[in-house]
């Protein structure tokens, strides 16, 4: 996951209007128009990274967006070890925006081993999304559905055949039907 905060660099309790000169400031640095003559490795960073900041702005300028990230941060979703913090370029910086890394992918190696605990929070955050709830509340209805019209099925048999087994039903059609072959 990437650290808003660090992309746009900028503290965790900066205001709106930090975050919005922060995302001018690196939107105009980093804007592909900006590198239409760049060759192409420059052009593809820098519209990963404008896509990074305008990602990080969108979430860090609405207040419900930001309340989310800022409790999936808080649950401990962002191992932070020794002072020191994961950023989306995979390098190590000491605080926000001060690394100097060029690449964009994310570096496993900085997040600390999972332990028990982090591995039951992180099931039970996907065991309650609203995803997986629907998909289990419609796996349990067609259940349902099923064996319903399971025994509905066999009510309606025992209601209409009364007295016969399916397998005796069977073997008298199989005569009937032979008979008619004959006949």
């Amino acid at each position: 996951m990437v650290d808003h905060y660090q992309v746009l660099g900028v503290n965790r309790n900066a205001t709106k209007q930090e975050v919005k000169e922060a995302f001018r400031r690196l939107a105009v640095k980093y804007h592909p128009d900006k590198h239409t003559q760049s060759p192409d490795h420059v052009r593809l960073n820098a519209t990963v990274r404008f896509k990074l900041v305008s990602e990080a702005y969108d979430v860090l300028n609405d207040d419900r967006k930001r309340a989310s990230y800022n409790a999936v941060n808080d649950s401990d979703c962002f191992r932070r070890t020794g002072g020191s913090y994961s950023n989306p370029y995979g390098n190590r910086s000491s605080g926000y925006g001060n690394g100097s890394g060029y690449g964009y992918g994310y570096s496993a190696r900085s997040r600390q081993g999972s332990s028990f605990s982090s591995g039951f929070e992180s099931t039970f955050r996907y065991l309650t999304t609203r995803a997986f709830l629907l998909n289990l509340a419609l796996a349990g209805g067609m259940v349902f559905a099923f064996s319903a019209i399971d025994t509905s099925g066999e009510t309606l048999w025992k209601m209409r055949n009364s007295g016969k087994s399916f397998e005796e039903a069977m073997d008298s059609l199989e005569k009937t039907k032979v008979h008619k072959d004959e006949g």
